[in-house]
């Protein structure tokens, strides 16, 4: 095959760690296929603006339909996109650690017991504003009564949000974690999901590759056809991300690395 070898593309990242580590991936691939790949870190809302506008032409990863469907929608006003790929199959959660009694707190609603609450850390520490799992864990705690019961909700950083888990774990400490699946803290901990029958929490996703349509032009059939069998899955990015963020491994030497070794790479 002929690769097309003197374009640049501008690939539009979310800027969370495992969405970096997906990017690394679909990186290394465009650069084997003779790209030059020009990395663009930006929040949830934003990397999807970047899209409409023209900032980039690709973007890893869109969770589609439940949590980045706004966002897609919007950027199709404008101009149409094509999925490609399927990196994983994201979900958001609500988690307590496994040393929790699933008799004490099985669902969302015994966080409201007076035993629990006795026992539970009352804030609820989330990631961007822009998230997904931002938007549903608002709504929780408007909808089960928890704000009022005194629980308490802010979105922050990842650090924010990953330090408050780890550290009320090193402590055996009683605490909820707005989270998702993919993410690293799954490669170590076990983090039992709780039932939330009102499903705020959105439906399980497809993560997937994003292209411009009139950015399609740059890449052969062939191409396009290879980033479109790109498959992982949620255990594989915990399991690399957990090497990068958590290791300190160099993120595009796990990627290749991982990529020779399954035969997506020579």
């Amino acid at each position: 095959m002929t690769f097309l070898t003197s374009n640049s593309i501008k690939l539009g990242v979310t800027d969370l760690s495992f969405h970096h580590m997906t990017a690394a991936l679909v990186t290394q691939i465009l650069q084997d296929m003779g790209f030059e790949v020009q990395r663009e870190y930006a929040p949830h809302q934003d990397n999807f603006i970047n899209l409409k506008q023209g900032k980039i032409d690709l973007l890893s990863s869109a969770w589609l339909p439940s949590s980045h469907g706004i966002y897609k929608a919007d950027v199709e006003e404008v101009i149409s996109v094509t999925e490609l790929g399927l990196h994983y199959e994201p979900y958001a959660l609500w988690g307590v650690p496994d040393y929790v009694p699933v008799s004490a707190v099985n669902e969302v609603s015994d966080l409201l017991k007076p035993e629990v609450m006795a026992r539970m850390h009352k804030h609820i520490q989330g990631i961007n504003p822009g998230a997904g799992i931002t938007r549903f864990s608002i709504q929780m705690m408007q909808k089960y009564g928890l704000s009022d019961a005194g629980y308490t909700f802010s979105p922050g950083t990842e650090d924010a949000c990953f330090g408050a888990f780890e550290q009320a774990v090193s402590n055996k400490q009683w605490i909820v974690v707005p989270l998702w699946k993919p993410q690293f803290l799954h490669h170590k901990y076990t983090i039992r999901e709780l039932v939330e029958p009102k499903g705020l929490l959105g439906i399980v996703d497809r993560a997937v590759l994003l292209i411009r349509d009139d950015k399609k032009a740059l890449f052969s059939s062939q191409q396009l056809a290879r980033l479109d069998t790109l498959r992982f899955s949620n255990e594989i990015i915990a399991q690399l991300d957990y090497k990068v963020s958590r290791e300190g491994a160099a993120i595009d030497s796990v990627a290749n690395t991982w990529l020779k070794t399954n035969g997506f790479l020579n």
